[in-house]
């Protein structure tokens, strides 16, 4: 007999997913009509600067950079290499140590290509991608990039984070036109609603102001800056606990790993030669305490089990050794309030959960929509026409970013263990679905990855994927437990 109900779902959530998508890639006139003039009084000072203009010979830039992460970093070489004089402000510039941002996917490596940045995966003992490993109650299947089109050197890249971004720093600063300093941005400069400049402290502590007449905001994921730019809704869905297991081979090399595990992913990938990072998520946000002994008995005795047995000695080795960190995992949409003279990029104006490993990749993307949108503009002065072109950023971004954001939260929540009936037949039938290879992977992967980021091409898959779980409903498969008890099993997938 159909479950009726679950075949309802099905299609709810579909044409749910189809209407979101709609949303995301239609363009968002500016809610408020243009530049803004409501005050701010968060993070915002107002600037002494005459007649409302930055004029070339008060200005200490063409353009302020907030972060030299890795959008920072790019962004800076890129306008750099453009012939602008462009002023970073860093509050740490020594080489960062971070448990994510380690995974570029191919699409992300292209655009590195695109942005002359490809160099800096080199000398860092990056590691090639080519695909992932889904592993599912001791079954696993293998999912490869479709890069036969692409030249040998295209690929995933895997590597320490704090590695990859000062290369990107040290390229950035080779540019006699980028200035590259540290000190920590307290406030935006603003006047008549347009933003002028930023107030900071520099290294020694001595209270500075720098202009320019376009400041961008790439303060990462802790931003205290963005509140002045936009309404930022973060979720944190789940938090990342980062283990690094050493000198162990993976079941599947130059693979990312993905565990389907109780209660949610874990996940491996290699970031050098000899070692491998482990991510397990534990949703919600708190996690067990490490100080205690809580989170080694949880790694121990909940999550080692489920770790494939070829890194299980490495998993508990990596464990003992006691470096064990987390860290919260963000999601917030993109929201701009269009404000002269500024703009937000990178995870300080949007993010998504980690699992796909999608946020350089759309960082890159809004770099290079950005690059070529400022191009045809040789003076950015004219704080009105500026406004302008960079409105039109935000719709230009859509369809990479609102491809990878969508795809990035649809996978976590079906990979995600849960107790619901209906959620564990498609969490299954996903598994399935992706096991048979050929068209049925290649079209997801190559959205994961970036290589073909195209919001109409989610919607088709999603809806090609619900027409095949419509059909395992109408069609029920009987498994172990329907022939013990003699009645169908109802299998969903969406």
């Amino acid at each position: 007999m159909v479950d009726y109900c679950a075949f309802g779902w099905i299609l709810a959530a579909v044409l749910g997913l189809a209407i979101a998508l709609s949303f995301f890639v239609s363009p968002r006139r500016n809610r408020r009509g243009g530049a803004d003039s409501t005050p701010r009084s968060e993070g915002v000072r107002s600037s002494s600067t005459t007649n409302g203009e930055c004029r070339s010979v008060d200005c200490d830039a063409d353009v302020i950079i907030v972060g030299a992460g890795v959008a920072g970093s790019a962004l800076a070489h890129t306008l750099g290499k453009d012939g602008r004089l462009v002023h970073v402000i860093e509050r740490d510039l020594t080489e960062p140590d971070r448990i994510v941002g380690e995974l570029l996917q191919p699409g992300g490596y292209l655009k590195l290509i695109e942005l002359g940045l490809q160099d800096c995966v080199e000398e860092i003992d990056a590691q090639k991608v080519y695909g992932y490993a889904l592993f599912k109650d001791g079954k696993n299947t293998q999912l490869s990039y479709p890069l036969e089109k692409f030249q040998s050197d295209v690929s995933g890249r895997s590597f320490h984070n704090g590695r990859f971004i000062q290369r990107m720093r040290e390229k950035a600063a080779s540019l006699p036109n980028v200035r590259l300093e540290q000190g920590t941005v307290t406030s935006l400069l603003e006047e008549k609603g347009t933003i002028k400049g930023v107030q900071y402290k520099s290294k020694n502590g001595e209270e500075k102001t720098a202009h320019a007449p376009l400041t961008i905001v790439c303060d990462g994921c802790f931003s205290n800056l963005r509140r002045s730019l936009c309404k930022p809704m973060v979720d944190v869905p789940s938090c990342f606990v980062g283990l690094v297991l050493e000198n162990c081979q993976l079941p599947f090399a130059n693979h990312g790993h993905v565990v389907l595990g109780d209660p949610s992913p874990i996940l491996f990938y290699p970031i050098s030669s000899t070692e491998i990072r482990c991510l397990v998520d534990v949703p919600g946000q708190k996690v067990p305490s490490i100080s205690n002994g809580e989170m080694e008995k949880y790694l121990k005795t909940i999550v080692a089990p489920q770790v494939p047995p070829q890194i299980h000695d490495a998993f508990i080795a990596a464990i003992d050794k006691g470096n064990i960190r987390t860290m919260p995992n963000r999601s917030m949409p993109a929201a701009p309030q269009p404000t002269p003279g500024a703009l937000l990029m990178g995870d300080a104006f949007n993010m998504r959960h980690p699992l796909t490993g999608g946020g350089m990749t759309v960082a890159l993307s809004d770099i290079v929509v950005l690059r070529n949108l400022l191009k045809p503009l040789k003076d950015l002065n004219d704080a009105p026409t500026l406004c302008k072109y960079l409105e039109s950023f935000y719709t230009l971004r859509k369809p990479v970013a609102s491809t990878i954001n969508t795809l990035a939260g649809a996978l976590y929540k079906v990979f995600c263990a849960s107790p619901d009936q209906a959620r564990k037949e498609m969490r299954q039938a996903c598994f399935d679905y992706l096991s048979l290879g050929g068209i049925f992977s290649n079209g997801p992967v190559s959205l994961l990855s970036g290589l073909n980021p195209r919001p109409l091409s989610l919607v088709l898959h999603f809806f090609a994927v619900a027409i095949y779980g419509v059909g395992r409903l109408l069609l029920p498969f009987p498994s172990q437990q329907t022939k013990q008890n003699k009645t169908p099993s109802i299998h969903i997938f969406l």
